[in-house]
């Protein structure tokens, strides 16, 4: 009940105004449908329609109405109206539906934004406890549900009020036998509650199941080429058959559920109908005109009943999606990173550029459910405009320092301070904004190359683009692309080699013009050559630029400024290339004997 609740509430911040007005057309709209159908037959009987019988017939409240307009009224006259009243009423649920479309869509848009805002706008550790699949789910399944569910409330919403007023107007025209409905569909309604409790638990088992399904098929695809080269084809499509037969399974209970209550419904309004019409005759002396009228009452008045049974059902089992897209938008909220002020990057660039130096002074950190430190006591100094590089074994605790140094993350205990400022919330994103990342993964859009490129700096001219192009080593292949800038590179960047992806990613962060640049592994897939031409330009922009560097082929650090040796989250060593290399009994040695064993 407190989730509908905060749907409704939710609904209503979004729409306000809209919802408020949309329920009073519901209201014009069923008042104009009551009466248009309502008053046909009493006025066809004012008319003599029904012969003799028809002055047996009086509507309680109107009779002196009818008696005055009888001497005007006559067949055309009176179809007349009826074909204007309902032309009115058609007319006005034609602009409902589009202020019904226009709310639900306001309102799935609104969550939409909100919560995509909300994911980017969290902090690194956030992701690292989630998987995208759980994102992708919410964006998409959930939200489709939650769609679907409020085009239902809109018209469970019509279905009350019209329901409402059929019962006044039914009352208006006789009182007991109106009661007799209302009493037969509230036993039927406490009868098929429990039927309200599974549609809930069914709507629960089908969020869990798409979460999987969702969460399954993304862990396929992005290991397709694994799954390709080891012919587990098999093993992958027996999972898939199973789960999609859980899915069916589910979408089936549902619908035998919603399809069974309202077998009930029809059975019971058969059942009724029959008593009614002779409690009607026999025993109340009803008259044809009002028995007839009275049975118009009930026949639209009954599917009301079984409508509004299927449609709680139905908005009852999306109600678990909505909670669940609730509880992701709390979580991104409490996760959420410092919002940037002021708008213009340049600006914000130009109030934190690195000058002097970065200095690490007792970091620690652990990772989430993480049993041992992936960081401890970390103390070092970074100076500006240099090349420093870090290296270390596989788990050494590199890309976490890393990480910290960017303003990914925030350490546990200890500081990180550039120029003197201390890196905090406050200006973390500022920090952030000078630095350009190459990852040792490149990834690139599924568009071109152009666009691709744009993404780091929107107002780049096509000279720019040409220069980070050549400087990453990637001019050349590019311009022997059938397309060239324009090309497409597909699905993140599949259509390119390893190497050539990370040349494109290397020239998308030069072309940023940052203050510093972070190198994680980013040649580890060029050949020789290429590397070797990268190295140089990289050693060229030594004095302009601040280089980090992850490296673990040693001999590509050979002219680093400074090499930070890590090892089970600590610093071993720290010192000039060529100063550990002589340090016989030092990690950085040992690294170095065992590179070169291989080799």
């Amino acid at each position: 009940m407190k989730a509908m609740q905060f749907y409704l509430k939710k609904l209503y911040s979004v729409t306000g105004s809209r919802l408020l007005l949309n329920m009073l057309l519901m209201i014009i709209i069923s008042v104009v449908e009551g009466f248009s159908i309502y008053m046909l037959i009493p006025m066809l009987g004012v008319i003599g329609l029904f012969g003799s019988a028809s002055g047996s017939y009086s509507l309680p409240l109107l009779s002196g109405v009818m008696d005055s307009i009888s001497g005007i009224l006559n067949l055309p006259v009176v179809l007349g109206l009826f074909v204007v009243l309902l032309a009115g009423q058609a007319f006005l649920q034609r602009y409902q539906s589009i202020m019904n479309t226009t709310i639900q869509q306001r309102f799935i848009q609104t969550l939409r934004y909100e919560t995509y805002k909300g994911i980017l706008q969290s902090r690194w550790s956030f992701f690292l406890q989630k998987r995208k699949s759980d994102f992708i789910h919410m964006l998409t399944t959930e939200i489709a549900r939650i769609s679907q569910g409020t085009t239902v409330f809109l018209s469970l919403t019509s279905s009350l009020v019209f329901t409402l007023i059929q019962i006044g107007l039914a009352f208006w025209l006789s009182a007991k036998l109106t009661a007799l409905v209302i009493a037969s569909g509230l036993i039927i309604f406490l009868v098929l509650r429990r039927y309200v409790k599974k549609a809930k638990k069914l709507g629960d088992q089908t969020s869990e199941l798409s979460l999987v399904y969702m969460g399954g098929i993304t862990d396929h695809l992005n290991g397709i080429k694994d799954i390709k080269s080891n012919m587990l084809e098999t093993s992958h499509t027996n999972w898939f058959k199973q789960m999609a037969g859980r899915l069916e399974e589910n979408t089936v209970q549902f619908v035998k559920l919603n399809s069974k209550t309202q077998f009930i419904h029809r059975m019971t309004a058969a059942f009724l109908v029959a008593a009614f019409i002779y409690v009607s005759i026999e025993l109340l002396k009803i008259g044809p005109e009002r028995l007839i009228l009275m049975i118009i009452i009930f026949s639209r008045l009954w599917p009301r009943f079984t409508s509004i049974q299927s449609g709680l059902e139905y908005i009852v089992s999306m109600i678990p999606a909505f909670h669940s897209l609730m509880g992701l938008q709390r979580e991104c909220a409490e996760a959420q990173e410092p919002v940037l002020i002021q708008g213009g990057s340049r600006v914000l660039k130009q109030e934190f550029t690195l000058n002097k130096e970065i200095q690490c002074k007792q970091l620690n950190y652990s990772y989430p459910e993480a049993s041992a430190q992936a960081l401890q006591d970390i103390n070092i100094r970074i100076p500006a405009h240099g090349i420093t590089a870090i290296v270390g074994k596989s788990g050494a605790g590199k890309s976490t320092l890393i990480d910290l140094v960017m303003g990914l993350i925030e350490p546990e205990s200890g500081r990180i301070v550039v120029d003197g400022v201390p890196l905090s919330g406050d200006n973390r994103l500022l920090w952030r904004s000078c630095i350009s990342y190459v990852p040792q993964d490149p990834f690139l859009f599924h568009t071109t190359i152009r666009e691709n490129l744009l993404l780091s700096a929107p107002g780049a001219t096509e000279e720019e683009m040409w220069e980070a192009l050549s400087f990453s080593a990637s001019d050349e292949f590019v311009r022997q692309l059938p397309q060239g800038l324009d090309t497409v590179v597909g699905d993140r960047g599949i259509r390119l080699s390893g190497g050539e992806r990370q040349r494109i990613v290397l020239a998308r962060a030069i072309l940023r013009k940052p203050s510093v640049l972070v190198l994680d592994e980013a040649t580890s897939a060029l050949d020789s050559e290429n590397e070797k031409k990268i190295q140089e330009a990289l050693y060229r922009l030594r004095g302009s630029l601040t280089l980090i560097v992850i490296a673990h082929r040693l001999s590509t650090i050979r002219h680093a400024d400074q090499v930070i040796v890590m090892e089970g989250g600590r610093v071993m060593q720290q010192g000039g290339y060529q100063q550990l290399s002589d340090e016989s009994q030092g990690a950085f040695s040992r690294l170095l004997s065992y590179q070169t064993e291989v080799n």
